[in-house]
């Protein structure tokens, strides 16, 4: 499996990369993801996820987590592209801190809830809540995470 990791200058010395591609990992085992696959996390600010939230699901606004599944295989490799996971950095610092928990630990959560929904998870119902809140939990678990999301 392939992860990887756009990063934004302003944000690159803030980061833990080994970390989120962990997160990104250990979500796909916990999902039984086999065969070549591979992914993107993008870490970037408020502007830009408020434009692609804009463009692409219609919310003139910024948001923590963008998820766009693909799904399209690479001839060349034959590894499946899942597609790309934006996270704006600013927006979950502001997040840890309303928590009161480390701004990593937010990264991690946003990275797990986004590559979920690259593997077809949502949240728009109870019951689809309950099951992608459960997996979130397990796999913050593996990783270590202190946190448990509502």
């Amino acid at each position: 499996m392939t992860i990887y990791l756009r990063v934004d200058p302003a944000y690159a010395a803030l980061l833990q990369t080994e970390a989120i591609r962990q997160a990104a990992e250990t979500t796909l085992a916990y999902q039984k993801v086999s065969g070549p696959v591979a992914l993107t996390v993008w870490i970037s600010d408020d502007a830009t996820l408020r434009r692609w939230n804009l463009r692409f699901r219609g919310v003139d606004a910024p948001t923590d987590v963008l998820s766009f599944p693909d799904g399209e295989v690479d001839p060349d490799t034959g590894a499946r592209y899942l597609g790309d996971v934006l996270i704006s950095y600013p927006r979950a610092a502001a997040q840890a801190a309303v928590a009161g928990h480390a701004v990593a630990d937010e990264l991690t959560l946003l990275v797990v809830h986004g590559v979920l929904h690259l593997l077809g998870h949502d949240h728009a119902t109870p019951e689809e809540k309950a099951h992608m809140w459960a997996a979130q939990r397990e796999v913050l678990r593996n990783l270590g995470c202190p946190l448990d999301p509502p």
